[in-house]
């Protein structure tokens, strides 16, 4: 039988590369499997080759010890890969196909798929709505970060790229379409973000930096990326965007500054539950970005909020903070009229359109993100240097596609 390598979290701040069952069309018992999940029969799936996997922030929160994930979790939701067998009940793709992956597993049957809500579909993941790949609590799906994977409900799913040596050509881009080019495109989107606009987006990750890039691609007339990692704020400058240095206080002065004007027309956080305050020697304070972003959005606005939350965190601050209750000036909202968009990116929703900008060469998005591949061998290399905040994406390439 064909070998397969994965990405294994082994702890807090370890992760090791281990062997794995190649895949069958069924779910088996593992680590982070709902026993209501073992033995599903997945003849809608397929198995495939993967041709690029990523390093997500939101794998790093496990990494950190910040969740509740399980030892031996294989990790990684962000896949794109070459169709290498096709369960019994899938019609339309054929083995050979490179697609991407949503890293939302989704049905297509239920109610939410059917109304395009595919992060929240009913149907995958026993223990709430909403599944992906490799991830805490999402139902055990077993992670990408390995040479193969099973993809479930193929026919759906999967995003087919229509010219094969095109994709491999441009595969550094079109593996952002899996996760975050379309998570921070849905943060621009629901922000609000249209021709004119002025945006603040909080966090220079790459998930900031893809909501930067979507924030320019739909029209945006000044992108304000705000970060205390001065070689992530340089990377956003270097396509554009004006930048906000956090170690030197909150953002609604230097946002004056920029414009004549303290707050702007959209607020992206792109940071989540590990926010950090604002200053020199800022600590962790959860609630941070989404009560900076209320302060500096103007009023009828709206916040995009793809930055992850969690109904459970070991390592938070306070007793509130380990169940996900931050403090949040929920009055300040309510006050200045704002919107609020939370939740899993529907992938789906977008990916086909913003694969088309990238085969037209209307945005180059590995570029903006400073995307390196780098082995599946070097991955725990690449986690430790992420964390340490390098102002890098790092694209795994367990098969030898990537040059």
């Amino acid at each position: 039988m064909t070998g397969n390598k994965a990405v294994a979290y082994k702890g807090p701040g370890k992760v090791e590369l281990i062997d794995i069952d190649y895949p069958s069309f069924e779910l088996k018992d593992g680590p982070g499997v709902n026993p209501a999940n073992v033995g599903r029969s997945v003849r809608h799936g397929v198995i495939l080759k993967t041709v690029a996997t990523n390093i997500c922030g939101s794998d790093q929160h496990m990494v950190r010890g910040r969740t509740t994930a399980p030892s031996d979790l294989v990790l990684g939701h962000e896949i794109t890969g070459e169709v290498v067998e096709v369960g019994p009940d899938v019609e339309f793709i054929k083995v050979g196909d490179i697609c991407s992956v949503p890293f939302n597993i989704a049905c297509g049957r239920c109610r939410n798929c059917k109304e395009r809500k595919t992060g929240i579909c009913l149907n995958v993941n026993p223990d709430r709505p909403g599944s992906a790949y490799g991830y805490v609590d999402m139902g055990g799906w077993v992670g990408g970060q390995a040479n193969y994977v099973l993809v479930p409900y193929a026919d759906w799913n999967l995003l087919k790229f229509p010219d094969k040596d095109q994709a491999l050509e441009k595969m550094m881009d079109l593996t952002m379409l899996s996760d975050i080019f379309p998570t921070g495109f849905h943060g621009a989107v629901t922000s609000g973000v249209g021709v004119g606009s002025t945006v603040y987006i909080a966090g220079a990750g790459p998930v900031g930096l893809a909501a930067a890039t979507s924030a320019q691609l739909l029209g945006a007339a000044v992108v304000i990326v705000g970060d205390l990692n001065a070689d992530r704020l340089a990377q956003a400058r270097s396509f554009g965007c004006e930048t906000v240095d956090l170690t030197q206080g909150g953002p609604a002065e230097q946002i004056e500054q920029l414009l004549g004007v303290p707050d702007v027309d959209c607020g992206v956080d792109a940071v989540g539950f590990e926010a950090r305050g604002h200053g020199h020697d800022a600590k962790e304070a959860p609630a941070t970005v989404l009560n900076s972003l209320m302060e500096v959005t103007a009023a009828g606005g709206a916040l995009g909020i793809p930055g992850l939350y969690v109904t459970g965190d070991p390592g938070g601050v306070d007793e509130a903070a380990k169940k996900g209750a931050l403090s949040i000036s929920l009055g300040t909202g309510w006050a200045k009229s704002l919107s609020f968009t939370t939740g899993q990116c529907p992938v789906m929703k977008y990916n086909r359109q913003l694969m088309m900008a990238i085969l037209h060469d209307k945005v180059h998005i590995a570029k903006n993100v400073n995307a390196k591949a780098i082995s599946l061998e070097d991955a725990p290399k690449g986690y430790a240097e992420f964390d340490a905040g390098a102002a890098t994406k790092y694209v795994l390439n367990p098969n030898g596609y990537l040059s």
